[in-house]
């Protein structure tokens, strides 16, 4: 019965050393992802009790309860959905949203992974500025964050703070090297 006792014991020693051993695993993703991926990996994050009726993607591209794709061919719809104005729409290769669904100035979200060669200062200086200077309508949102997560990915959110908090806690986290380059009260 010992001998039993024993061999159980350090079945179940090996067990639980096995499962530790794959704690000190970076739980960070690396940077290979499409806008829609970047946007994709910080939602899943979200638990039930965080989550808002949200919708991703432009019109052709519309999906309910996550991100999805926002085509670049409208740089009209671009603009009026995300703050990205037509001057620097070309330095995009693709790019996603995830907005909230009863207002988009309680959340909205764009996601962008910039074509080689795009200057990432020229791009952030102008997506801040053409988001400043909206006129809002329907309420204001609060913060607007611009993040960068590598040298050709920006992502950038605006609406009610404490979603704004939530959502950048969540990229950062979700992103080694994700730097908040901006951060700025839009009341």
């Amino acid at each position: 019965m010992k001998k039993f006792i024993s061999i159980m014991m350090v079945a179940v020693m090996m067990f639980s050393l096995t499962a530790c051993g794959g704690g000190s695993k970076d739980n960070n993703t690396k940077l290979d992802a499409d806008a829609v991926t970047v946007l994709n990996t910080v939602w899943e994050t979200y638990g039930d009790d965080e989550k808002f009726p949200a919708a991703g993607g432009d019109m052709e591209n519309s999906v309910m309860d996550a991100p999805g794709a926002f085509a670049l061919a409208d740089l009209e719809a671009l603009d009026a959905t995300l703050g990205v104005p037509a001057s620097i729409a070309e330095n995009i290769d693709n790019a996603a949203s995830l907005m909230h669904m009863m207002n988009a100035n309680t959340f909205t979200c764009g996601s962008y992974q910039l074509k080689d060669g795009a200057d990432m200062e020229t791009f952030t200086t102008a997506l801040k500025d053409s988001i400043m200077n909206r006129q809002w309508m329907c309420g204001f949102p609060d913060t607007l964050i611009i993040v960068t997560l590598s040298d050709a990915h920006v992502v950038a959110a605006f609406g009610n703070a404490e979603i704004i908090e939530t959502f950048k806690t969540k990229l950062t986290a979700s992103y080694d090297g994700a730097e908040v380059i901006i951060e700025e009260s839009l009341v």
